[in-house]
């Protein structure tokens, strides 16, 4: 039988300690993340992560990645220089080889689900 899973309130869900956000492009942005769930074949993994404002690069050269703001206001910006924003209540899909920057205009969360391929 395979057993399904359920996870708190998100909005709430303690994620542990805040640390320094390593792509960062402003002085003092910090994030915390939980992972809530990771398959066995570690070819998909659900988790919460948290981001305080500020402005950060991002690659996914490997992965795609489909994002629930929970809470907050952030806006993309691409590699072909064209920005979007995303807030509280919206989804977002990042597909495999999307390279560009977040702004994180105030504190957000959101709910991840990356897709990797396999080997």
């Amino acid at each position: 039988m395979i057993d399904s899973k359920t996870f708190a309130d998100l909005t709430t869900l303690d994620l542990g300690p805040f640390g320094p956000k390593p792509t960062t492009l402003s002085e003092g942005q910090v994030e915390a993340a939980k992972t809530l769930w990771k398959s066995e074949d570690g070819l998909m993994e659900v988790g919460v992560w948290e981001c305080t404002p500020g402005r950060f690069t991002a690659s996914r050269e490997r992965n795609s990645e489909t994002c629930h703001i929970v809470s907050g206001r952030v806006s993309l910006h691409d590699a072909s220089g064209q920005t979007r924003e995303v807030r509280a209540g919206e989804a977002l899909v990042l597909p495999k080889g999307w390279k560009g920057e977040w702004t994180i205009h105030e504190t957000t969360r959101k709910l991840y689900i990356m897709h990797y391929d396999a080997a």
